[in-house]
């Protein structure tokens, strides 16, 4: 249930493209790979170009819960954004991936620099933080609640 405005090409001006796709390196992840786990440092992000990315959340005594899917042209992370720089979620590939990596600290660095791409590239993450907790909650409430997604009627 990704909005368009979450996806990089719509929420970027071409200009800020470039300039991120300027610090963007090659990373691949074969099916099962975790990309990070819940809890540990934020150091970097990706753009998925191929394949699918299942952020999942830690349930005690259980497997851990799938919240969402991530496919071509989405972020995967953005706790990198956020102090404490910690993930709140966990990370693996359900497919092979063929991803863009950025350096967390190099991307915050460049923000910093440039006011109008450091606002651009908050709006853009804040609009990925509210659409994953909206999705986050409706599988949840799916998974766990006794009543289903308890969507009104």
């Amino acid at each position: 249930m990704t909005s368009a405005t979450t996806m990089m090409n719509a929420a970027l001006p071409a200009e800020y493209r470039d300039r991120l796709m300027r610090l963007a390196r090659e990373a691949s992840f074969e099916a099962g790979a975790r990309l990070f786990e819940e809890g540990r440092l934020a150091d970097r992000f990706w753009i998925v170009r191929t394949g699918t990315v299942a952020l999942d959340l830690h349930v005690p005594g259980r497997r851990p819960a799938v919240v969402e899917s991530i496919g071509a042209g989405e972020l995967v992370g953005w706790s990198w954004h956020f102090p404490p720089y910690v993930w709140h979620l966990g990370a693996e590939a359900m497919s092979p991936v063929r991803a863009w990596e950025f350096d967390a600290e190099a991307v915050r660095a460049l923000c910093a620099q440039h006011a109008e791409f450091g606002r651009a590239i908050a709006v853009w993450v804040g609009r990925v933080v509210a659409q994953r907790l909206h999705a986050s909650r409706i599988r949840l409430l799916d998974l766990y609640g006794p009543y289903g997604s308890g969507s009104p009627r």
